[in-house]
């Protein structure tokens, strides 16, 4: 049944009917009642973008993804974002919309999804140092949360993000307590404002403890399991190679598990390895006993949650910007074990 038929056996305008599953006041709530059952006897849904016409709401939610980070959508860390997202979108009536665009065509992006009502807001992804996108929406008026947070931004924003600085700290600090001094990072892009954050708290712990850091041990680029893999061989082939490595992503300590295993080390008892554990759906840090010893942070979660602040957001405008900082937990797996003699 469709908004014409549903309206003509009730015996009321398109119009009526309309603003009666929407909610609107000026109609009563006797009308009302008798609309909402009418549509569910019938099994009347309304149309989406009908309804966004009626309401000037699209019931869209927005994603863009610059070429930069076109990796991105195709890392598992993004799948399960999406899936805990998307799961809360679906409860809200929301759909989603996937856009990408050039390098450099964030900003147009965004000003067209305005102009078009095509969204009626967007998840921020990959934020940087003194990120430009931010400005912008704050210039057109589009609602946004950021996954992560944006150094070096004045302007107050809603965010949701990991203490990537802490984790990091503490999984640093574990590995010295094991007697590892020589302890390399493996990092993602450094632009990126959780990285920064995690070199951060590497640099502060190892500092902290009075242990000198070998710039030769520390790389930064895209969390790929190639990534780990080649940057492992340089470095275990070093004249004083590290005994242990602290990686940021699951994805990439794969990478050196496979380095270490092509030179016939054994992982957590020649060498140790920390990462960052997404708790990806696809790829689980073992079982009863975990893998890799890692700072546990589920980016579904992570998903879910900043969808339901962004929801807020559109349905509260004015509203004071909300910030939620997770803290990761360490745990301990099989990847770690005392320093060798």
């Amino acid at each position: 049944m469709n908004l014409k038929e549903l309206s003509q056996m009730l015996g009321l305008s398109q119009t009526t009917v309309s603003r009666a599953l929407n909610g609107y006041p000026e109609v009563s709530e006797a009308t009302r009642a008798r609309v909402v059952a009418a549509a569910e006897t019938h099994n009347y849904r309304p149309n989406p973008r009908a309804q966004g016409l009626a309401t000037g709401h699209s019931r869209c939610i927005g994603h863009v993804i610059s070429a930069k980070h076109s990796v991105e959508t195709v890392n598992p860390i993004f799948g399960d974002f999406m899936a805990g997202a998307g799961e809360t979108y679906a409860r809200h009536g929301y759909e989603t919309m996937l856009t990408r665009v050039d390098a450099d065509g964030e900003a147009e992006a965004y000003r067209n999804l305005k102009a078009r009502g095509a969204v009626d807001g967007v998840v921020v992804h990959a934020p940087c140092m003194n990120d430009p996108r931010l400005p912008v929406l704050h210039e057109i008026g589009l609602p946004f949360v950021v996954h992560g947070r944006a150094s070096g931004t004045d302007t107050p924003y809603d965010w949701l993000d990991v203490n990537n600085r802490r984790a990091f700290q503490e999984a640093t600090r574990y590995l010295l307590d094991l007697g590892h001094s020589r302890i390399a990072l493996i990092n993602g892009h450094e632009d990126m404002d959780f990285a920064m954050r995690r070199r951060a708290g590497f640099e502060d712990a190892m500092r902290d403890a009075g242990v000198t850091i070998d710039p030769e041990l520390m790389v930064a680029g895209e969390m790929t399991e190639g990534h780990g893999f080649r940057n492992a061989q340089r470095m275990l082939a070093h004249h004083a190679p590290p005994t242990a490595f602290l990686i940021s992503s699951i994805i990439s300590a794969l990478g050196v598990r496979r380095a270490l295993d092509a030179r016939g080390l054994r992982v957590g008892q020649d060498v140790s390895i920390a990462t960052f554990d997404d708790c990806l759906s696809y790829l689980q840090n073992g079982a009863d006993t975990p893998v890799f010893t890692a700072a546990r942070s589920s980016v579904r979660a992570a998903g879910a949650a900043l969808a339901e602040m962004l929801i807020e957001r559109i349905q509260n405008p004015d509203g004071a910007p909300a910030t939620c900082l997770w803290e990761a937990e360490l745990v301990v797996g099989a990847s770690t074990g005392p320093c060798p003699d």
